[in-house]
C-alpha cells in the first residue's frame, strides 16, 4: 500500500488550526519539523515550544484528494497560513524500521551498551540496555545522555541509593541499577516518562523493588549517594537547593543538558553546597560532577 504525503510550511500560530483540519480528512500521522534552522535549546520546564517556522507532514490514504485538502485549509485560514506545500505519493515501508535505521548499538565505556530490541547485542556479556526510541526522550543518541551513560560506565554505583532525576525513558536509571545500584528513585514531571520508565525497566529484567518512580512533588526525604540530572542549565540552577537537600555528605551529583556557555553560571550556584570538578564536553554540551560539602 502507498500513501500520500502532504508538507506544508507554516508558522507556528497556524499550526493547531491546520492540525485540526488534517485530522478532520482523515491523516493517519501527523509530524512537525523546523523549517528554518532554528534549535530550541532552552525550552521551559513541562512546556513544548515549537519552531517559528514549521512544516507539517502528513500521510493520507493514497486515494485521498491532496489539492482538494488543501483548497479546504485555505479557505478555512488567513492567507498566510499556507506559505507551500508539496503533495507525493510514497511507499508504503515499516515506519518503526526506518526510524531504527538510524539508531544502532552504542558502546559507553568499555562494558556498557545500549540496543535497539531489532539488534543482537554485539557483546552478549557486557552489561546491555535494550531500548527504542519513543516517546520519552532519553536513548544515548544525543550528547547530554550519552555523557551520563560514560560517566555511569567509568563510575559504576555499586551499593549506593541513586537519584535520576528528569528519567525521561529511564535509560539513566536503568543503566545505574544494572551497574550495581542498590536502589534507585527516578522522577519526572512527566507521568508519561514514568510509564516509560517502568515499562524499559521490566524490558530489561529490573527489579522493580529497586527502582521507584515518582513526580517531583512526590520525592521523599532521601540522603542519596549520587544524583543525576539530564535536563538543562535554567531548571538545574533552580533545583540547586534541592537537590542538595537530597544528597548526603561527601554524595556526587552529575548534571547534564548544559551548554559550554553556561558552565560558568551552573558552577557558580551549584559552588555553594558543592566542590564542583572540571567540565566535560561532547559537541555543544557539557557534563558537570560535583561532591557535595
Amino acid at each position: 500500500m502507498a500513501w500520500l504525503q502532504l508538507k506544508i510550511q507554516t508558522t507556528n500560530q497556524y499550526v493547531e488550526q491546520i492540525n485540526t483540519f488534517l485530522v478532520l480528512f482523515d491523516a493517519v500521522a501527523v509530524t512537525y519539523s523546523d523549517a528554518a534552522d532554528q534549535p530550541i535549546l532552552e525550552p521551559d520546564l513541562g512546556s513544548t515550544p515549537l519552531w517559528e517556522q514549521i512544516w507539517i507532514s502528513c500521510l493520507f490514504a493514497e486515494d485521498a484528494e491532496g489539492n482538494k485538502i488543501v483548497n479546504f485549509i485555505k479557505a478555512q485560514t488567513d492567507p498566510e497560513a499556507i506559505l507551500q506545500y508539496s503533495l507525493e505519493v510514497v511507499a508504503d515501508q515499516n515506519w518503526e524500521r526506518a526510524w531504527l535505521d538510524d539508531f544502532k548499538p552504542m558502546q559507553f565505556g568499555d562494558n556498557l551498551w545500549v540496543c535497539p530490541s531489532v539488534y543482537d547485542p554485539p557483546d552478549p556479556n557486557a552489561i546491555n540496555i535494550i531500548l527504542d526510541p519513543g516517546l520519552a526522550f532519553g536513548t544515548g543518541t544525543h550528547p547530554t545522555t550519552a555523557l551520563c551513560l560514560e560517566w555511569l560506565a567509568k563510575n559504576p554505583p555499586k551499593n549506593q541509593l541513586v537519584v535520576d532525576y528528569g528519567c525521561g525513558s529511564g535509560i539513566l536509571a536503568i543503566a545505574a541499577l544494572k551497574l550495581g545500584a542498590k536502589e534507585v528513585w527516578a522522577v519526572d514531571h512527566d507521568e508519561q516518562a514514568l510509564d516509560a520508565t517502568n515499562d524499559n525497566a521490566q524490558r530489561n529484567q529490573i527489579d522493580l523493588t529497586q527502582l521507584k518512580t515518582c513526580l517531583p512533588e512526590q520525592t521523599p526525604a532521601l540522603q542519596a549517594d549520587l544524583l543525576i540530572a539530564n535536563i538543562i542549565a535554567n531548571p538545574l540552577m533552580e533545583l540547586a537547593p534541592h537537590f542538595a537537600d537530597l544528597i548526603k555528605p561527601k554524595g556526587q551529583i552529575v548534571l547534564s543538558g548544559i551548554l559550554a556557555t553556561q558552565v560558568a553560571e551552573v558552577n557558580t550556584v551549584y559552588a555553594e553546597w558543592f566542590t564542583m570538578g572540571p567540565a566535560v564536553q561532547q559537541e555543544d554540551w557539557v557534563r558537570l560532577e560535583g561532591v557535595r560539602k
